[in-house]
């Protein structure tokens, strides 16, 4: 790989303050973002709650869309890593910029969320709404009692609920930002060779998934007493934040992109998906086996991230309007995450309604759910002005 000398499609800087506004930057937001909100369209499929005649078909169409979009995650902390690595100025101003803007949405809708199961009770609303809402929630959320919803909100400063589980990402985001400015120490000495020495160290980490399952749980040091192996400090998604910056840095032609990008994506696509479909087709498979080939610190799921990262950086955008609408998503794109999951499965339930063909049914409501969610973050901005930066980031 090349250093790029230039980054193309970057645009002037943004009001004055001397830092360009990376356009295609932009576009890897926005691939991510709906990809994001796609994958959780793929919830009613994987999860359908109940039974159906043509079962086989969703289960199918569910794979092979979850599988198409794995790498939804890793682009969002690839953006992270490509935005803010290195890290300027003092540690302390950095948490204070950056965490509060992300915590206080999170707390506010996890709490929303979490209380969203007794309110469809309160309203006259049943139990099988719910499975609308949230397809594998459990019996204790079925009960649409106050009580379960108090529990959860008291577990939100230890973990996620089933009724919030797309706010794991948040917690991680968190702890991301935590590690950015003592990370940023090394990135900003280390050379673009010894980048690659650790992204090749993460990327022998990105095998362990399989090897522990399919081999032995213990290798290198970890034992009962010990989950700290030996790659553990390479492992994980800060491989996600510096390959991030590095591929920011890197330059290929198109042709060089397209030759190496799709037989790599192909494969990452293939283990992901018939490795999901060999999994669930045992009925009695461990939440942690069905979720092995989707996990995102897998070598198949990277193979199908860095060629959409790399695509994204040929995106020429020269639409003025389109410019203006990216460059909204990026302010309204925390906010999206935030809402979003409260959509996803209403747009599935009216995509079936509609009679829309299985296999588009998803791809469908990912845009309902997606348009619905940025127009109503765009509201909240327009009528709470300043403020909704605690209500929406």
């Amino acid at each position: 790989m090349k250093q790029a000398t230039t980054l193309p499609h970057s645009s002037a800087p943004i009001g004055g303050t001397g830092k360009p506004h990376i356009v295609w930057l932009d576009v890897v937001r926005l691939v991510a973002m709906f990809t994001v909100v796609c994958c959780h369209c793929t919830d009613p499929f994987n999860f359908y709650p109940g039974t159906a005649p043509n079962i086989g078909e969703i289960k199918f169409w569910g794979a092979v869309y979850g599988a198409f979009l794995r790498p939804c995650v890793p682009l969002f902390v690839m953006i992270t890593g490509a935005l803010l690595l290195p890290v300027r100025g003092e540690a302390s101003v950095f948490y204070k910029k950056r965490i509060p803007r992300v915590f206080w949405p999170f707390l506010l809708w996890s709490v929303l969320y979490a209380l969203f199961p007794w309110l469809t009770g309160v309203l006259g609303f049943g139990p099988d709404t719910l499975l609308m809402f949230f397809p594998y929630s459990g019996e204790e959320v079925m009960r649409q009692s106050l009580s379960v919803s108090l529990d959860y909100i008291a577990h939100i400063p230890l973990n996620f609920s089933t009724v919030a589980v797309h706010m794991w990402y948040i917690y991680l985001l968190i702890g991301l930002y935590l590690y950015l400015p003592i990370f940023s120490a090394w990135v900003e000495k280390a050379s673009r060779r010894a980048q690659r020495w650790f992204l090749a160290a993460w990327g022998v980490t990105l095998l362990l998934p399989y090897y522990q399952e399919f081999v032995d749980g213990y290798l290198w040091g970890t034992c009962s007493w010990n989950s700290f192996g030996m790659l553990y400090t390479f492992a994980g998604f800060n491989g996600y934040l510096l390959l991030g910056h590095y591929l920011r840095h890197t330059e290929w032609s198109l042709g060089k992109t397209l030759c190496f990008g799709i037989p790599m994506f192909a494969v990452g696509y293939a283990v992901t998906f018939f490795g999901f479909r060999h999994m669930t087709a045992n009925p009695d498979c461990t939440p942690e086996e069905l979720e092995l080939f989707f996990t995102y610190c897998s070598l198949n799921v990277v193979m199908m991230t860095i060629p959409l990262f790399l695509l994204c950086k040929k995106v020429n955008v020269r639409s003025g309007t389109i410019r203006k609408a990216l460059a909204n998503l990026t302010v309204c794109g925390f906010g999206v995450y935030m809402i979003h999951y409260f959509f996803t499965g209403p747009s599935v339930a009216l995509a079936r309604a509609l009679g829309i063909p299985v296999p588009l049914q998803i791809p469908v409501a990912a845009v309902v759910a997606f348009l619905v969610s940025w127009l109503l973050v765009r509201v909240i901005y327009r009528l709470a002005g300043k403020r909704a930066k605690y209500i929406v980031g």
